[in-house]
């Protein structure tokens, strides 16, 4: 049997194998820590990466070992203070016990938890595993790339666990037979002479010993022909190809009136910051559409759009209607899968909620694929959640959250772009409170 022993220089990303294999058996600690440090970081510091902490006790490994098995008797010299079945109190705490917050070892030794960094881009690929646009459809074969990892035959270098050790072994035959035929055959031809020369009965041992000098000098060449070498190394080569699809536009509302609080806005700028980390990560070249309103809506760019301090009184038709208005200059459904996430905290002219409702029915939606309302707030539902439920229970293309405070804005947005296992969108459900 034969064992591979990897002795090349390997300085750059020598550890990358280990490091996907910790990631792999670790996802869900690693996936919760993340969802915890969105709720800490500040609005600028969500697409960089971070320090990751999991706890000592989810690192853990089962241990076995030989237990001692049976019913056993013993006795114990210098004992004359307990009897069998005695109870033995626990020792008194010694030393070590501070006051702190943080919890000491009752053994006077403990182990903090592990902590590790994680660069910019394997931070994005967990925060958004398994998230994808519902009901994304191939309108149109441009515009929008997406990209899949094929098999791309073999190349010379790469890491060790990308090794084909077939394909490696038939190029070490494969060298070892065209190094050593020539001596082979020649080894052959000698091996045959000195039968002849031994089989006659008046032999040279000259020639005998010249001969046996010769076979021995080839079996020594052909045995230093090495088994395996760096030249027969296959390893699997991978590539990225591109997977036609369709072009898509995500429209982006957002309301900046007076009723929308800074703590309201920081909450949907988070929000509107990962579903921009998301589009920009998973699809490439996807339009993005910026519209902020107050009594007006107008269309911005990215800057203006998270850092803006305009404020005002609330139309939200406002929106909706310059929304169908780029739609229909811009973006024709036919040719496009358009969605749309709108977050408010409700609030609303009484006669223009009705005016939402029915632009939404009768306009956006037949033309969108996936339409998302999140509202922000913490007391009970406005006006527009409570005309929108309506929409709700009638479109599936139409969905509903609520986001009260910063920690449901991780588990909201992945319950709306959640990947499907089934071909219907996860994220197509109605309401949720």
């Amino acid at each position: 049997m034969a064992n591979f022993i990897d002795r090349r220089l390997n300085s750059k990303n020598k550890s990358m194998v280990n490091r996907q294999r910790f990631f792999r058996r670790h996802k869900n600690q690693i996936k919760r820590s993340l969802a915890d440090s969105i709720n800490d970081r500040k609005v600028t510091d969500l697409t960089t990466g971070q320090d990751v902490s999991i706890a000592k006790k989810d690192l853990l490994e089962p241990v076995f070992r030989q237990g001692d098995g049976g019913s056993k008797n013993r006795v114990f010299a210098g004992n004359d203070q307990f009897a069998e079945g005695d109870k033995i109190p626990r020792p008194k705490a010694q030393g070590g016990q501070g006051s702190g917050a943080g919890n000491a070892s009752d053994r006077g030794q403990g182990q903090d938890d592990f902590v590790f960094s994680i660069s910019h881009d394997e931070y994005l690929n967990l925060l958004f595993d398994d998230l994808e646009l519902p009901n994304l459809q191939k309108s149109q074969l441009d515009k929008l790339v997406e990209y899949k990892t094929v098999r791309s035959g073999y190349c010379a270098e790469g890491v060790p666990a990308n090794i084909d050790i077939v394909k490696s072994l038939q190029g070490s035959i494969a060298r070892r037979i065209a190094m050593t035929s020539g001596k082979r055959r020649e080894l052959k031809a000698c091996e045959q002479e000195l039968e002849q020369v031994l089989a006659s009965e008046n032999h040279d041992p000259n020639i005998v010993a010249q001969l046996q000098a010769q076979i021995d000098m080839l079996k020594e060449r052909i045995s230093a022909v090495p088994f395996i070498d760096s030249f027969d190394m296959h390893y699997r080569n991978y590539d990225k190809q591109a997977v036609p699809t369709s072009k898509a536009v995500m429209f982006c509302l957002m309301d900046v009136s007076g009723s929308m609080v800074q703590a309201t806005k920081d909450i949907a700028k988070r929000f509107y910051i990962l579903l921009y980390l998301f589009l920009s990560r998973t699809y490439q070249t996807i339009d993005v559409v910026y519209i902020i309103h107050h009594t007006q809506a107008k269309e911005v760019d990215e800057q203006d759009f998270f850092y803006s301090r305009e404020t005002g009184g609330t139309i939200v038709s406002s929106a909706l209607e310059l929304m169908q208005e780029i739609v229909a200059e811009r973006y024709s459904s036919g040719d496009w899968n358009i969605y749309a996430a709108q977050a408010s905290d409700g609030d609303n002219w009484q006669d223009d909620t009705e005016k939402c409702y029915e632009l939404l029915k009768n306009q956006i939606l037949p033309a969108v694929r996936f339409y998302a309302y999140i509202e922000i707030t913490q007391d009970l539902h406005k006006s527009l959640w409570q005309r929108y439920r309506a929409l709700a229970n009638s479109e599936s293309h139409f969905a509903m959250r609520r986001i009260r405070e910063i920690s449901d804005i991780y588990p909201v947005f992945r319950d709306l772009f959640k990947k499907s296992t089934n071909g219907v969108s996860a994220g197509v459900v109605n309401v949720k409170e």
